[in-house]
């Protein structure tokens, strides 16, 4: 049986996996009971809904609004009106609006912006070291000076683990003062002890939220201010992080400027990533983050950050289709760690510092590569330096499909690759794929390893 054969095959019977799972989910969305054709509104039942004619809403602005002011205390005021009945619309009219603390999103949630007129960036950040041993139990820090932190500001502690040597991080609010002594929101959880140099930064992500489901972003421009900002990583924040959601809709939304991610999302399940602009981020463009199941970025443009696309550890099921990475510094886009099972299509990937599209050797376990991915019908155009490569697959990555994409230099050939795959790579196919202006056009090493 050849190659090419063995290949379809494989993927066709992951695709029989992804329809029965699919069939699965339709038969817990009700198909087969009859059909809903005069909902009302029931107890717990958030399934069908009446039509209504007016749902709650309520504006924030700097002038003629529901709430009038300019800052996170604003904004969580009205976000937190609407919870408190349920869920409904919180319209941030246009202005702009600079935050001393996140915006903490609940469930059943429409924030709706104005497009690039309602504008939320962030003060300039300070890093004070921390002047006084705090325990795990403890609900409080002593800083060496309080120098501008007032309460209700939102922080980031930071400090070398006593234990492993890693760096533990802790997002925390202000909430009483004393001098140089702050009460935290919640309690530590973690030693921060002299030894380890821990610091107190007034970093933190624009939008956030833990444990959330069914929310809408539409039409907003969140501007990180990063020149002014300590970098803050990307598993804990971004213009916008979130954390164990699900159902997240971010759309017509930039997110640009932010020392570290401008879109993360960490064990977040169903996450639509659409029409966003996510551009001159520190770190990466958007992140679907370790365990995140099913999301989709689809008709984003994703430039001149470190990274365009990132998928994390364990992504899943996700499509990622329509796309435009840009000028990213180092790679268009990465996938590793675990991340099986996704479809990268019709996306356009030009300029970027390194690699175009990524397959990393996370060699962590015993197969832990980016297997059973379909990459198809994409343009990479003008990859990397000297020895930039468009699509580099490595490690033991296997069952990969590369179908239809375009793949061009315009300019010397020098010593760019177009597709090279790893010595230790499994079942990679290659097919009708168009490859010009490069050296070499495929580098396959398994053949000579």
């Amino acid at each position: 049986m050849s190659t090419e054969s063995m290949s379809r095959r494989r993927f066709l019977n992951s695709s029989a996996t992804l329809m029965a799972a699919g069939a699965v989910g339709r038969l817990y969305a009700g198909e087969g009971l009859p059909k809903v054709n005069r909902p009302r509104a029931t107890d717990g039942d958030d399934r069908h809904q009446p039509d209504w004619d007016a749902k709650l809403e309520i504006t924030v602005g700097p002038s003629k609004a529901d709430v009038v002011g300019s800052g996170d205390r604003v904004i969580q005021a009205a976000v937190d009106y609407v919870k408190r009945l349920g869920g409904g619309t919180v319209r941030i009219l246009p202005g702009k609006y600079t935050l001393r603390n996140s915006i903490h999103l609940p469930s059943n949630l429409r924030l709706l912006g104005s497009g690039p007129e309602t504008v939320i960036t962030k003060n300039a950040s300070e890093t004070i070291a921390i002047a006084d041993d705090s325990d795990w139990y403890d609900q409080e820090i002593t800083l060496a000076e309080s120098g501008n932190l007032k309460v209700g500001d939102g922080v980031t502690l930071q400090t070398k683990n006593p234990h492993n040597g890693s760096t533990d991080v802790i997002k925390r609010s202000l909430i009483a003062k004393s001098g140089n002594r702050f009460k935290l929101s919640d309690g530590l959880r973690k030693n921060l002890w002299l030894s380890g140099k821990p610091t107190c930064s007034s970093v933190f992500p624009l939008f956030t939220s833990e444990r959330t489901a069914d929310v809408l972003i539409e039409d907003l421009t969140l501007d990180g201010n990063g020149k002014n900002n300590a970098n803050l990583n990307g598993n804990y924040g971004g213009c916008i992080f979130l954390q164990d959601c699900d159902r997240y809709t971010i759309r017509n939304v930039e997110t640009r400027n932010y020392n570290g991610d401008g879109i993360s999302f960490q064990i977040c399940h169903d996450v639509v990533v659409e029409n966003c602009h996510s551009h001159d981020n520190t770190n990466l463009g958007v992140h679907p983050g370790s365990g995140s199941q099913r999301p989709l970025i689809r008709n984003c443009v994703l430039e001149r950050n470190d990274q365009g696309l990132f998928w994390c550890w364990g992504v899943k099921f996700g499509l990622a289709e329509g796309n435009r990475m840009i000028d990213n510094r180092s790679y268009g886009t990465s996938i590793g760690h675990n991340d099986t099972d996704n479809v990268m299509r019709d996306n356009e990937i030009s300029g970027s510092g390194k690699v175009g599209i990524l397959f990393r050797d996370d060699n962590r376990g015993r197969d832990f590569w980016a297997n059973r991915n379909l990459v198809e019908n994409n343009k990479i155009i003008n990859t990397g330096g000297a020895d930039g490569i468009a699509i580099d697959i490595r490690g033991q990555t296997k069952d990969v499909r590369l179908v239809n994409n375009e793949l061009r230099e315009s300019r010397q050939p020098m010593k760019r690759i177009g597709i090279r795959v790893g010595d230790q790579a499994g079942n990679i196919e290659i097919a009708k794929n168009t490859i010009e202006g490069f050296s070499t056009a495929v580098e396959d090493q398994r053949a000579t390893a």
